[in-house]
C-alpha cells in the first residue's frame, strides 16, 4: 500500500505541469519556503483551488487543512489518501484535526493554513483571523510563512499570483499579538502586490 506522502508526490507530478499550463501563476518568494523543517504556510483563501498553488510551489509535502466536507463527496479518499486533514468549520474546537496537524509539524513536515477558516466571499481583503496557526506555531516551535494570493483563476490568466513573505517568529508572543502580526503580514502582501 502506497503512503500518503508516496500519492501526494505522485499526484504532484502529474498536477504541477498541467495546473501551470491552464492557470500560469506567478509565483514569488518562493525560495523562503525552506527544504526542511516545520513550517506553518498561512494565508488568504479565495478559492477552492488555493491549496493546489500553495502545493506547487515547494517539493515538499504539503499537508493542507481542509473542510469536513470535502471528506465526504466523491474526491473524499483522494483528500483522505494525500493527507489533508479534515476541519469542521462549524465547530468552534477540532481536537483531532489539531492533533493531526501537531503530529506533522512534529515529524518536521508543512501545514498549509488558512487563518481566515473559509473562503472570502466579500468585498473586506481579509475576514478575521482564527488564532490556530499561531497556536500551532507556538506549541511546534514551527515557524510561519506568510503568503497572500491574488487575482483570477482563469485560462492562461495573467494576473493570478502567490507571493511568499519572511518567516515570522513569535515565540516570545501572546497568542493575540503573534495573530495580529500574522494578519498584518499577510494583509501587507495583499497591499504591495
Amino acid at each position: 500500500m502506497m503512503r500518503s506522502d508516496d500519492i501526494y508526490q505522485f499526484c504532484r507530478i502529474i498536477l504541477t505541469p498541467v495546473f501551470r499550463l491552464f492557470y500560469h501563476p506567478q509565483m514569488l518568494g518562493t525560495e523562503k519556503i525552506p527544504e526542511k523543517g516545520k513550517i506553518i504556510l498561512a494565508g488568504n483563501h479565495k478559492h477552492a483551488l488555493d491549496p493546489i498553488l500553495v502545493d506547487i510551489c515547494t517539493k515538499r509535502t504539503v499537508h493542507a487543512l481542509a473542510k469536513s466536507e470535502l471528506f465526504k463527496g466523491f474526491f473524499g479518499p483522494f483528500f483522505k489518501a494525500i493527507g489533508a486533514i479534515s476541519v469542521d468549520l462549524d465547530a468552534s474546537k477540532n481536537p483531532e484535526a489539531y492533533e493531526k496537524a501537531r503530529e506533522v509539524l512534529r515529524n518536521e513536515g508543512v501545514i498549509n493554513i488558512s487563518p481566515e477558516a473559509a473562503r472570502n466571499y466579500t468585498d473586506q481583503l481579509l475576514l478575521p483571523f482564527r488564532s490556530g496557526a499561531v497556536r500551532l506555531a507556538m506549541e511546534t516551535g514551527s515557524r510561519i510563512i506568510p503568503y497572500c494570493i491574488k487575482g483570477d483563476y482563469r485560462f492562461r490568466s495573467s494576473d493570478l499570483k502567490i507571493v511568499y513573505g519572511e518567516a515570522l517568529e513569535i515565540k516570545n508572543m501572546d497568542i493575540e499579538e503573534a495573530n495580529q502580526l500574522l494578519y498584518r503580514a499577510v494583509e501587507k502582501l495583499l497591499l504591495e502586490n
